[in-house]
């Protein structure tokens, strides 16, 4: 893929948004892309995860390693973000991931992307920010359902 594909696929990912061509081009010159063909796993439940992976086309199947039958959690295609906790903290992957159809991912590895926000302080911010709002918005989302638990 060139990296020119790289950038613009970069750009469809919301937790890039706001980054400049300059800083989606860093991005894109650090990633490795990784073809998959159906049903080849991305990464097993519990590894380190020291990466998040950008779907670049095809589909991402998540699933439990403890469920046998590995029943989907989600099924996630092109401009999704695997992983993306891993660009900024020590982790290991909460769940498997393999292709449910023939892919291709984009690479992230958390060594480039700390080195663009120590480079960009002013992005950095600007993430800590958008991070801070997703968090507050999964909070709402879980004590919305809250009642539906508390018998």
């Amino acid at each position: 893929m060139a990296l020119d594909d790289d950038i613009r696929a970069l750009s469809n990912v919301g937790l890039f948004e706001g980054f400049t061509q300059e800083q989606l081009r860093l991005l894109a010159f650090g990633a490795e892309t990784a073809s998959l063909p159906a049903e080849r796993k991305l990464y097993l439940e519990d590894d380190e995860a020291d990466s998040a992976y950008v779907v670049i086309r095809g589909s991402i199947v998540l699933y439990r390693e403890a469920d046998k039958a590995h029943t989907p959690i989600a099924v996630v295609g092109a401009g999704a973000i695997l992983g993306e906790l891993a660009l900024i903290a020590d982790t290991k992957r909460m769940t498997s991931a393999s292709a449910a159809t023939d892919s291709q991912v984009l690479r992230l590895n958390r060594k480039m992307f700390r080195r663009i926000l120590e480079e960009y302080p002013d992005l950095a911010m600007q993430l800590h920010q958008r991070i801070a709002e997703e968090l507050q918005a999964l909070i709402a989302r879980i004590e919305a359902l809250a009642p539906k638990f508390n018998g």
